[in-house]
């Protein structure tokens, strides 16, 4: 019996609703903010790399979002990418080509092409490409929620969350299931906003990323790459920034075969966006979530840890309700990110709205369309 409130998130496009064709025009505001964020001008090319099983409805929007700016859409569907490298042999000389010659790539993919090496983090910087990953969020629902949320807004969060984790010696993060870690060797993404050539980011926007140079404690998943919504406790112990045992039933065993090596901590993630959803999201959708927190294992090579390279057997743990403490304070209490109640945060989000609608974290209110557009609109 599974305990996970939240185990009926899809596992592929496929098992996403589809959305009515008369919705594109509620998918609107989100297809804005995600123009705006990739700074989308006329006359540019841009690359929508969609899996086959995405919604139409979604490709629509944002392909009418990005010709109504006067920019040169093509639209390319493509197969399904495999989880963490699992086939890693895949062509894509197509995907790499188009990549290549488009200023702007919009990609809806649902495991992330980042775990790809044709089209891994070292090869989009090394082009003029803006890249854009709507890593299983290329959906109705994604759209319609946390990509609602005003850039501004999340970047006045990001800012004044990494002013107090950008120093910080660890970060502890425990959950009601039995999770007890604490991260320490920090180094923190520093997202300066908007695209620039050569960038790659997610979308919704979501959250401050760190790698961590030592992991030590227990985590126990709740949702992963690997396992889905295990049907009994899986039980992760690490020290020293490895993964020294892995204890659980089915899932557990599932787990050590996708990295027979073992693995390593390479990444986490605390959310900042608080119109991203929970119930009904997608792994990678309720990362994003104001209060959440992820992390991301790595396989070994040669029983070393490799961070120059794809994620190879890279698998995402997800924790929806935990609490956060910073050098002993309090950051996220069982879920809440008690930024959203500070002055300088409510004073941005009043720009747009009422602060106690923008902010609310509520994943199941929708921002009304009048508060997610320009400030005062």
């Amino acid at each position: 019996m599974t305990i996970n409130p939240y185990a009926g998130s899809p596992s592929s496009y496929v098992s996403e609703p589809a959305a009515g064709p008369y919705s594109i025009v509620e998918l609107m505001p989100g297809v804005r903010n995600l123009c705006e964020y990739v700074r989308l001008a006329a006359g540019e090319r841009v690359l929508l790399l969609m899996e086959h099983t995405v919604d139409p409805v979604v490709v629509q929007a944002i392909a009418a979002g990005a010709a109504f700016r006067g920019a040169d859409v093509r639209i390319l569907s493509v197969p399904p990418f495999s989880a963490g490298g699992w086939d890693r042999g895949a062509p894509l000389q197509i995907e790499t080509a188009a990549f290549h010659e488009a200023d702007v790539v919009i990609s809806g993919t649902w495991w992330g092409e980042v775990h790809t090496a044709p089209l891994f983090f070292d090869q989009i910087k090394a082009r003029s490409s803006r890249f854009l990953s709507l890593h299983m969020t290329a959906t109705a629902g994604a759209l319609l929620t946390g990509g609602r949320l005003p850039a501004e807004v999340f970047y006045a969060l990001l800012s004044r969350a990494l002013r107090q984790l950008s120093g910080a010696g660890s970060i502890r993060v425990t959950s009601g299931r039995g999770t007890d870690v604490t991260f320490s060797g920090l180094t923190f993404d520093p997202d300066p906003g908007a695209l620039r050539p050569g960038d790659w980011r997610p979308f919704p926007y979501g959250g401050a990323n760190f790698w961590p140079t030592d992991t030590e404690g227990v985590i126990m998943i709740e949702d992963s790459t690997v396992t889905g919504v295990p049907g009994e406790p899986v039980r992760l112990t690490l020290e020293g920034n490895l993964v020294r045992k892995i204890e659980g039933g089915a899932e557990a065993e599932s787990l050590r075969r996708y990295a027979p090596e073992g693995f390593y901590m390479r990444h986490g993630l605390i959310g900042l966006n608080p119109k991203v959803r929970i119930a009904g999201g997608t792994q990678f959708e309720r990362e994003k979530h104001a209060g959440a927190f992820y992390c991301g294992i790595d396989g070994l090579t040669g029983g070393e840890p490799v961070t120059t390279g794809p994620g190879f057997a890279h698998c995402d743990c997800q924790m929806d309700r935990p609490t956060v403490t910073v050098d002993g304070e309090l950051f996220i209490e069982q879920g809440r990110l008690l930024l959203l109640d500070e002055p300088e945060i409510q004073e941005v989000a009043a720009r747009f709205g009422p602060p106690e609608v923008v902010l609310d974290d509520n994943p199941v209110m929708i921002l009304p369309r009048r508060y997610t557009g320009l400030p005062g609109k």
